[in-house]
């Protein structure tokens, strides 16, 4: 079975090695162009093309995929099936293209969390489980027919970069089945309707107004939101005017005693915002303008 794979981040390597180790036929990847990155601006590849490249597989990187001259060097390539990971949205012309359609990797178990950021989302709201879910394409983001799930237990611990990572590898090996019953004929479509989902919750993009914190909300609402944005793009509050990043916290779910977004610190192990019926304890952060560090590292910093 000939199969592109279409996918840009790290999270998708995970996959194409998984695909690739299986001995699946890939003929070609569909990557996200080369841009200029960091202060010096030089142009960087994703992790995917990388990947392709070290492996000798064929990469395109259209800018647009309704572009005439991609479409013909996509046809060319005469896949059977196309696999999508944490790539773009696909206009019909070309997750329509294969015989035996595209199958996408979505990093939640749908219905539920569909959109741009379902790992964020599902620690934002303190899921007790998450997971991983393979679809066919159609026209509705995130709407198809499922084909398999996999589930993980979560602790009200981990960070979205914990999350990221157990989901990468739990993917990866959902993939490969899927990709081998497609091949076989072996799998039942579920549509979406049939799972009677009372409430659906959507996962869409991160705005930098998602990320700033308010300590009027309970402590555990306040952690959750610094574990679902952490590494990135970082959960934040104002401290001397400055803009400070909080990458992680303890719990402390003790009656404050002082107004919420006050905070109170013994000015070298340890510094702690009030919020509504407790504390969040923050371990490791970064004030604009610097490194980020250990709460130990920063107050020897700083003045408060």
């Amino acid at each position: 079975m000939r199969i592109v794979f279409m996918g840009t981040p790290e999270f998708a390597v995970a996959s194409l090695d998984a695909l690739l180790k299986s001995g699946a036929n890939i003929v070609g990847v569909v990557t996200a162009p080369d841009k200029p990155a960091g202060r010096g601006q030089k142009v960087s590849q994703s992790a995917v093309k990388e990947y392709a490249v070290a492996h000798d597989l064929p990469v395109l990187q259209p800018e647009k995929l309704k572009s005439p001259e991609f479409l013909v060097e996509l046809a060319a390539l005469q896949a059977d099936l196309q696999v999508v990971v944490a790539f773009r949205m696909l206009p019909e012309t070309v997750w329509n293209m294969p015989p035996k359609g595209t199958i996408n990797l979505h990093a939640s178990l749908l219905p539920q969390y569909r959109g741009a950021a379902p790992i964020n989302w599902a620690i934002l709201n303190g899921e007790k489980e998450s997971g991983v879910t393979t679809f066919f394409l159609k026209h509705d983001i995130d709407t198809g027919n499922v084909l398999f799930t996999e589930k993980v237990t979560l602790t009200g611990q981990e960070t979205a970069g914990d999350l990221h990572d157990r989901l990468m590898a739990k993917g990866a090996g959902l993939l490969v089945k899927t990709v081998k019953a497609v091949e076989s004929g072996r799998y039942t479509e579920h549509p979406q309707e049939s799972f009677g989902v009372a409430e659906l919750k959507h996962a869409p993009k991160i705005f930098k107004d998602d990320c700033k914190l308010d300590f009027l909300k309970t402590a555990p609402e306040v952690f959750n939101r610094i574990r679902g944005l952490s590494p990135y793009p970082g959960a934040f509050t104002l401290l001397n005017d400055k803009v400070l990043k909080i990458y992680s916290a303890t719990l402390e779910e003790t009656e404050p005693g002082i107004q919420p977004g006050g905070f109170l610190t013994d000015n070298k192990t340890y510094l702690k915002f009030a919020c509504h019926g407790g504390f969040i304890r923050v371990t490791d952060v970064q004030l604009e303008g610097k490194k980020r560090m250990d709460i130990e590292a920063f107050l020897r910093g700083v003045t408060l």
